[in-house]
């Protein structure tokens, strides 16, 4: 399969830089596909899994926020949140998404609270969930 540039940038730093054959990715409007050739592109990202072959290899991770970029064949990843399937903890993921419920369940939480809670809960589920392909 024909590979092309990845590079993986987070406010913490790098975190990949190298060749992928595939990259898939939640987007505000849903998944997109990029291999070898893709067209020139950039986009919004979304809250959810990023699917990345390398070397023959499936990698997963959570990828939340930031933009996707596609110039000339070479892709930037710029996630506000990438976190390998392998380096989440799912206990702390279990707990957030405990305590954003316990704020969902009050009768007087304010609307701010509410939408924090909700951002947090979408999180830690996304968290979960891509653990769970350690």
């Amino acid at each position: 399969m024909t590979s092309f540039p990845l590079k993986i940038v987070t406010p913490d730093g790098l975190q990949f830089d190298g060749l992928a054959e595939e990259l898939i990715v939640r987007t505000t409007t849903g998944d997109l596909g990029i291999m070898a050739g893709h067209i020139n592109c950039v986009a919004p990202l979304g809250m959810g899994r990023a699917t990345i072959i390398i070397d023959g290899k499936r990698r997963y991770a959570a990828c939340i926020g930031g933009l996707l970029s596609v110039v000339d064949g070479a892709v930037t990843l710029v996630p506000t949140t990438f976190e390998w399937a392998e380096s989440i903890d799912a206990a702390r993921a279990a707990a957030s998404q405990q305590r954003a419920e316990v704020v969902l369940s009050k009768q007087d939480a304010s609307t701010a609270d509410i939408q924090l809670a909700q951002a947090r809960l979408r999180r830690a589920l996304v968290r979960q969930s891509v653990a769970s392909y350690k």
